[in-house]
């Protein structure tokens, strides 16, 4: 290491010329006459050559917020008006002599000369009132990518943002080094190619616009960092309500979902949370909810066996299929891989265990009570050929595990924010009382349409078990039909996408939020999402609280905020919350 180090101080005394430009230059350089090749990087330079005779406001704004590699520059160059009105005169002279020419001719008069004279007329009026200036100017796009087939790729896919606003756009073939140094932001204007614009249709050129994602019926999400402004967003305003949320542990999703919820609870919206590690506590208790806490040894129990309430347009036999369905789910978790003869004796013993109460497809079911699992054992012991799965049960029965699951239901929603904790629950079982406390949950929104948001925290205990993430999928399916948002929130991203009802669970999600992530999920996001290399990088190191918030088609990188009464609600900053409780001590203190 020393004989490097000298080596290096060496160097820089033999090469005293050695600056900046020497560090940050490139190995080598190719000129192509329509592309560069900087190192591994391929490069092209793009100039608009055609404008149409009317530019919209804001028609750059699709190119500026691409989510492409590119750089843009603009350049405008004041004209000389006395000039400029000498060679108007000079143009409209000869454009009224080819329209004279032409009518002693016998011609049918040409809609282009008269749509171009008037257009100089009102352009001499405007310029000799100096109510406007003429502008040279010139715009340029440098592409990059990875390969000369990548970059016809880039170069057709912006030239099909521009052309259907008439903006066409060319390559500078055997200019491409004047060209990458003009988009270089040292204002040099190298390649000189220019339109002429006066002052409204060069206004529209304006290049500091960003997504605007604003809905007056919406709630505050936070700032955009592109221009900030306000993000003010309604979720069920999209084609479905579902949203989930990706990022490392600290990068600040829980705190913008109990934000949310907060802010929704003013709109009349109810909140259901399963929460993993009992961050919601305070919340519940601040906004006057309800917090469940689900134990072996807690006294809430929920019962896998119940049955929603029917619906005017569903049937009993309807209900009580898509129950017993539920239930092989729930079973193949518990009792782990099934055979597919184990699976139909589940069936048909699910199904007797729901007739020895006499709930059949052709029963009324309001006022009788369901069976409970230890029903089932019962029914499976009496099975010819059910012994082993027999045995696997009882320990969910008469065993350790019969606290939770063998219980009638003595829960309910009945407030506007419930809360089911499951931090207490071993972790072999959080998986189970996910699915359980899930499948109780859709049962109520079946049975009584309301505004709803569901808030499934750690999603990934879920998703470990085929069944449980198709369940959460046809949650997340279903959602919409019956007014309800699902959430879904995990770290472990790549688990999340690499599960089988992943990325079907993300499609069918609306909304989508990207918080701080690490590097080893960084590539499989920016493949999912397909983001930008400056994007990649951005998520790898903003503060906690900022991300990508994407609504359908539009996305901005976004900052949550929220007031200090929110914030001392919501916070899960472990030194936030020694000094609230503190607070509440020395308040107590005082009260005594």
């Amino acid at each position: 290491m020393f004989s490097f180090f000298k080596k290096e101080k060496r160097i820089k005394i033999e090469n005293p010329k050695s600056n900046i430009e020497d560090l940050i230059a490139p190995g080598a350089l190719k000129i192509e006459p329509s592309d560069l090749r900087i190192g591994k990087k391929y490069v092209r330079t793009l100039f608009v050559f055609t404008l149409p005779r009317y530019l919209t406001s804001q028609w750059l704004s699709p190119v500026i917020m691409w989510d492409r590699e590119m750089d843009i520059s603009i350049f405008i160059h004041p004209a000389d008006t006395k000039i400029v009105l000498k060679n108007l005169r000079k143009k409209v002279a000869r454009i009224q002599a080819q329209i004279n020419e032409e009518e002693k001719r016998g011609k049918v008069r040409d809609p282009m000369l008269e749509i171009a004279l008037n257009d100089i007329e009102e352009l001499r009026n405007i310029l000799q009132e100096k109510s406007e200036k003429l502008f040279q100017m010139g715009l340029y796009i440098n592409i990059y990518g990875n390969s000369a087939e990548e970059l016809d790729k880039i170069e057709n896919e912006v030239r099909a943002l521009l052309e259907t606003k008439m903006i066409y756009l060319k390559v500078a073939s055997f200019r491409q080094k004047e060209g990458f140094n003009s988009v270089l932001p040292v204002a040099e204007n190298k390649l000189m190619i220019l339109n002429s614009l006066n002052t409204t249709p060069l206004s529209s050129i304006f290049p500091f616009v960003s997504t605007s994602l604003s809905d007056n019926k919406g709630i505050l999400y936070g700032v955009n960092l592109h221009n900030n402004s306000l993000i003010i967003f309604n979720r069920f305003s999209l084609e479905n309500a579902n949203t989930v949320l990706f990022g490392k542990s600290g990068g600040g999703k829980s705190y913008c979902v109990k934000l949310e919820a907060l802010r929704s609870l003013m709109f009349g919206t109810e909140i259901i949370i399963i929460d993993p590690e009992k961050e919601y506590k305070y919340l519940a208790e601040a906004v006057d909810g309800t917090f469940i806490d689900i134990s072996l040894t807690s006294p809430h129990h929920i019962n896998p066996f119940d049955l929603p309430k029917p619906r005017e347009d569903e049937s009993i036999g309807e209900i009580l299929r898509s129950n017993i369905a539920t239930l092989v789910g729930l079973l193949k978790i518990m009792l782990g891989k099934l055979t597919p003869k184990e699976e139909s004796i589940i069936d048909k013993a699910i199904t007797e265990t729901y007739a020895s109460r006499d709930i059949t497809p052709n029963s009324e079911i309001n006022e009788i009570t369901p069976p409970v699992m230890g029903d089932l054992l019962t029914i499976l012991k009496g099975m010819e050929g059910a012994e082993d799965l027999a045995l696997r049960l009882e320990r969910f029965v008469s065993g350790s595990y019969a606290g939770f699951f063998n219980q009638p239901t003595n829960v309910a929603l009945n407030r506007k924010l419930i809360v089911f904790s499951i931090r207490d629950m071993e972790d072999e079982l959080r998986p189970m009382a996910m699915y359980v406390i899930l499948h109780y949950i859709w049962n109520i929104v079946r049975s009584e349409l309301k505004k709803r948001i569901l808030i499934v925290d750690e999603a990934w205990w879920m998703m470990q078990h085929p069944e449980g993430a198709a369940f959460l999928f046809s949650i997340a399916k279903r959602a919409r039909k019956y007014y309800l948002g699902l959430t879904t929130i995990t770290q472990d991203v790549e688990d999340f996408l690499n599960s089988q009802y992943g990325p079907p669970i993300l499609n069918n999600s609306s909304l989508q939020m990207l918080f701080r992530q690490s590097p080893t999920s960084i590539n499989i996001l920016g493949k999912t999402f397909k983001l930008t290399e400056e994007e990649k990088i951005i998520l790898q190191g903003v503060k906690v609280g900022e991300g990508l918030f994407f609504a359908g088609f539009k996305h901005a990188f976004m900052r949550v905020i929220a007031s200090y009464t929110e914030d001392q609600i919501i916070t899960t900053n472990p030194a936030q919350l020694l000094e609230i409780e503190k607070a509440k001590k020395e308040l107590e203190g005082i009260e005594k």
